[in-house]
């Protein structure tokens, strides 16, 4: 069964590396022939904070650019976010885009590609897993941090990372399948 990942970037910075990443994802959801993989980038929906009047449970948006980002959400059976740490936490900007909605989230499972420096993003992407969790969506338990990730970033603006973070990838992925086939039972 070929299922719907939105592999989500999270950065929405000028200069950003995550999209580099965000495709590198990508390359390797295609390379596992389980999913469909489309990017879904945060910068692309220019989502204010919190502008909706209603409750996001509701779903009853106003707002031409939370019912973009309510329709692509909607239609995925699974998520990788691929995030940056900020002061040990991820951006504001996913933060905000993970709240716009409630009811497209639940019942879906994500996997997280974290990068950055020492740590590789890993602090970013454990609060990422909990506030996941209190959307109902299921994180899995392993992330894929990429760790000095500039190192690993070619001269022709590629992402070049080492063999282990590659097979963590397909691990994740494996997982994320398992997870999104049986959850897609329930929705």
């Amino acid at each position: 069964m070929v299922l719907k990942l939105k592999i989500v970037t999270a950065s929405t910075r000028p200069g950003r590396i995550g999209p580099i990443i965000s495709n590198w994802v990508a390359e390797q959801a295609k390379r596992h022939g389980k999913f469909d993989a489309e990017i879904l980038d945060i910068d692309t929906f220019n989502l204010p904070l919190l502008d909706e009047p209603n409750h996001p449970a509701m779903q009853t948006y106003s707002q031409d650019h939370t019912k973009a980002l309510s329709a692509a959400v909607a239609e995925a059976d699974a998520f990788v976010f691929v995030t940056p740490e900020y002061n040990g936490f991820p951006p504001a900007a996913v933060v905000n885009a993970i709240q716009a909605l409630v009811v497209e989230w639940d019942r879906k499972v994500a996997g997280v590609v974290s990068y950055g420096g020492i740590s590789g993003g890993l602090r970013s992407a454990q609060e990422l897993r909990i506030l996941l969790a209190n959307m109902g969506v299921m994180p899995l338990k392993q992330a894929v941090p990429m760790p000095m990730v500039f190192g690993d970033l070619t001269e022709d603006g590629k992402l070049a990372p080492n063999a282990e973070v590659a097979k963590g990838a397909a691990g994740m992925l494996d997982e994320l399948h398992l997870w999104a086939g049986a959850l897609k039972t329930i929705r």
